[in-house]
C-alpha cells in the first residue's frame, strides 16, 4: 500500500480510508475471465484495476434501494465513486445509449480506463449474480468494441456489480463469454469494522516508510 500511496499521490486522509476501508483484501479479488481473454501483461493489469467487494457507503442509500436509484447516486458522488473504482477510471456516461439493428439499448455506466487504455462497461444488478447476465453484458461489450472503440483501444472489458455473487456460479458463466469480464459484490452499508489484524501496517509505519524512501532516492546533483 505504500507504492500505491506514492502511485496514485494519495493525501494521509485518503491513504487513512483506505487501510479502514481494507483495500488490501479486496483489490484484484473480482472473478474474471481475463486470463483467457487477454495477453498476459494486460490480463494482469485489468484484474488488478477490479475488486470485490466495492464498497457504496457514502451513497447513503438503504440496503433495499433500487438500480436506478443507485445509479444516479454514484453519479451525483462521481468523486467518490471514481476513488472507490480505482485509479485510473474516467467517467464517459450513465445510460450510454447504443443502437443496434435499429433497437435500442442502454449501459448503465461506461467508463474509460487511461492506464489500461480500453472502455470499461459498468452493469450494476440489484439482486445476486445470475448466468445471463453475462450474457447481455458480452452483447454490450461487442456493441462498444464495434460502434465506440477506436482502432488503438484496446479490448474493452465488462464488470457486473452484484448484490451477491456465488464466486463458483460466475466462474463457470464467465468460461462461455467471448469478451472480458469480472463479477463482483457491492454493498451500499459499510460492515462495523474489526480492530486491525496485528500484521496490517499503521498510518505512522507507512508515513516512516515512505519518508525512508524519500532520503534514500538518489539525488541527482551527487551523481554529477
Amino acid at each position: 500500500m505504500p507504492a500505491q500511496a506514492v502511485d496514485h499521490g494519495w493525501s494521509r486522509n485518503v491513504l487513512v480510508m483506505q487501510i479502514e476501508m481494507r483495500l488490501h483484501e479486496r483489490q484484484g479479488r473480482a472473478v474474471t475471465n481475463f486470463a483467457d481473454r487477454l495477453p498476459p501483461a494486460h490480463s494482469d493489469l485489468a484484474r488488478e484495476a477490479l475488486k470485490d467487494r466495492y464498497i457504496f457507503d457514502f451513497l447513503g442509500l438503504a440496503e433495499d434501494a433500487r438500480e436506478r436509484d443507485i445509479e444516479r447516486a454514484l453519479t451525483q458522488h462521481i468523486t467518490r465513486f471514481l476513488l472507490e473504482l480505482g485509479a485510473g477510471f474516467a467517467f464517459v456516461g450513465r445510460q450510454y445509449r447504443l443502437e443496434v439493428g435499429g433497437d435500442e439499448f442502454f449501459i448503465d455506466l461506461l467508463f474509460y480506463h487511461l492506464k489500461l487504455r480500453c472502455y470499461v462497461v459498468v452493469e450494476l444488478k440489484t439482486t445476486p449474480f445470475r448466468p445471463e447476465y453475462a450474457g447481455q453484458l458480452n452483447f454490450y461489450l461487442s456493441a462498444i468494441c464495434g460502434q465506440v472503440k477506436a482502432e488503438d483501444d484496446r479490448p474493452s472489458i465488462g464488470l457486473l456489480l452484484c448484490k451477491e455473487n456465488n464466486r463458483l456460479v460466475a466462474e463457470y458463466a464467465l468460461r462461455g463469454m467471448a469478451k472480458p469480464m469480472g463479477v463482483a459484490e457491492y454493498q451500499l452499508l459499510r460492515e462495523i469494522p474489526q480492530p486491525l489484524t496485528p500484521d496490517l501496517p499503521s498510518i505512522e509505519l507507512i508515513e516512516a516508510e515512505l519518508a525512508s524512501d524519500a532520503l534514500g532516492a538518489p539525488n541527482n546533483s551527487d551523481q554529477a
